[in-house]
């Protein structure tokens, strides 16, 4: 699973938001202090009707669309400016402590809570009731994220923006929709900029992963109509897919897709950068499931082949400490016997790594294989952060209820596949049956499931 950002279609989606409020902010009468602070206190002072409100908010968010980099941040700091009152907070929390009833404790808890509630949440919220207002505060946010770490100031208002963005994109609020060939050009047109693991190469590629035997699913939210905010795609076919490029392949035949017996969901992709951290990817892949089982009751087996972006950056690691169990005696020897020059097995390995094509030629290939994958299943079994696991797509998967069913080396051979995960990929198995205990197990225990075969590949 990945998170992608497209500066072509946000730009865009700012120009057209931009067009969309210059009528509305031209309603908005002149003032003689005109500044972006007297803007947000006229917005938070709510005079006039709803019209006037909106076409407030309106010409306040086309000056921060309007305005350069520094201005923009300007801006910013400005809006996290409207912050609670340090004394207003005091006095209700004084007030709650000298409530001497339930009654009197209730309304002091009340009026604290509205202390603690600062004015810019309301300002935010006003850029909702405008077109493309939902979109803007994604977009408000991701540009907070980036700047977030260099300006301690905006911290704040980034949290809250958070806050009331998980709350209005909450699971409930999603309408789930398959994406097809027939769907509008502009939407193809996202699905190609946004896909983060699996490059689509065009509008060939596109079509062959959206044909009869192939489905793609996106989540949207009703304000947002024409974003997807997630995406995953799926391949139908007979068994285990182990080859992303076979997979993938334009030239393959098409599969009736009543014959296959297993989903496959070979890329997932966030679209929304300003919604970082608020996880939809669960539930897409159980409601996927759910609408393919309905679909199709052949289906048997729901599995993703995924990379394993860590994978080649530990073990690079690993080789570089020349950790002593990195490997085991017998694989030494052949690595030592294959790569003659180097003093050690470790160094070996790194050196037939390091080959050009190595994953190309097919002794290479071979000898490494056995010893990529036991050190891939110790990766994926053992290696993370307290009850984490260190591979984020492995911990996206284990959290959502999957458990490891089988490694598969040379799986993607692409530069990328190469170069995160020795062209190492990991099928991981979504059984219906088992969902839930899988994840209870992760998220409580920290406990990895993974098939018998990847448990057996660590035993000595």
């Amino acid at each position: 699973m990945a998170d992608t950002a497209i500066p072509g279609l946000f730009d865009r989606t700012i120009r057209r938001i931009t067009e969309a409020w210059r009528d509305m902010a031209a309603g908005v009468a002149p003032a003689a202090d005109d500044s972006i602070p007297a803007q947000m206190r006229a917005c938070l002072a709510s005079r006039g009707g709803e019209v006037s409100a909106r076409n407030r908010a309106a010409k306040l968010g086309e000056a921060y669309l309007a305005a350069d980099a520094p201005g923009r941040l300007a801006f910013l700091r400005e809006l996290a400016s409207f912050d609670a009152d340090p004394q207003e907070i005091a006095k209700a929390a004084a007030r709650l402590a000298e409530a001497a009833d339930p009654a009197a404790t209730a309304t002091a808890t009340a009026a604290l809570r509205r202390a603690l509630e600062p004015p810019r949440l309301r300002l935010l919220t006003q850029f909702t009731t405008i077109p493309d207002g939902v979109k803007f505060l994604v977009e408000l946010r991701a540009e907070l994220l980036a700047l977030r770490g260099t300006d301690p100031a905006l911290a704040g208002l980034e949290a809250d923006l958070r806050t009331l963005l998980a709350a209005w994109f909450d699971i409930g609020f999603l309408d789930l929709r398959r994406i097809d060939w027939n769907a509008p050009a502009s939407l193809l047109e996202k699905l190609v900029g946004y896909e983060a693991v699996h490059e689509i190469q065009g509008w060939r590629d596109l079509k062959n992963r959206l044909d009869a035997d192939r489905r793609c699913y996106a989540f949207f939210h009703p304000r947002m109509p024409n974003e997807p905010l997630i995406f995953v795609e799926v391949a139908l076919v007979q068994g285990l897919a182990g080859s992303v490029q076979a997979l993938l392949d334009e030239t393959a035949p098409m599969l009736d897709a009543r014959e296959a017996d297993t989903a496959i969901f070979y890329s997932i992709s966030n679209c929304q950068r300003g919604l970082a951290g608020i996880s939809f990817g669960n539930f897409l892949i159980k409601r996927v499931v759910e609408e393919l089982s309905a679909e199709f009751r052949n289906l048997r087996s729901f599995a993703t082949l995924s990379p394993i972006p860590g994978f080649r950056r530990w073990l690079d690691a690993a080789i570089a400490k020349a950790a002593p169990t990195l490997l085991r005696e017998g694989e030494a020897a052949v690595l030592r016997a294959a790569a003659p020059e180097a003093p050690d097995g470790a160094t070996a390995l790194a050196a037939l790594l390091g080959r050009h094509d190595w994953f190309r030629d097919r002794a290479t290939a071979a000898l490494l294989a056995p010893i990529l994958s036991r050190l891939c299943a110790h990766y994926l079994l053992n290696e993370g952060r307290g009850k984490r696991a260190a591979d984020p797509v492995a911990h996206f998967h284990l959290s959502n209820g999957a458990r490891i069913e089988r490694i598969c080396p040379g799986a993607d051979i692409s530069d990328k596949g190469v170069k995160e995960s020795a062209a190492m990929m990991v099928n991981y198995l979504y059984d219906p049956a088992r969902i839930e205990s899988y994840h209870e197990d992760y998220a409580g225990e920290g406990k990895r499931n993974a098939a018998q075969a990847i448990s057996r590949l660590l035993k000595p």
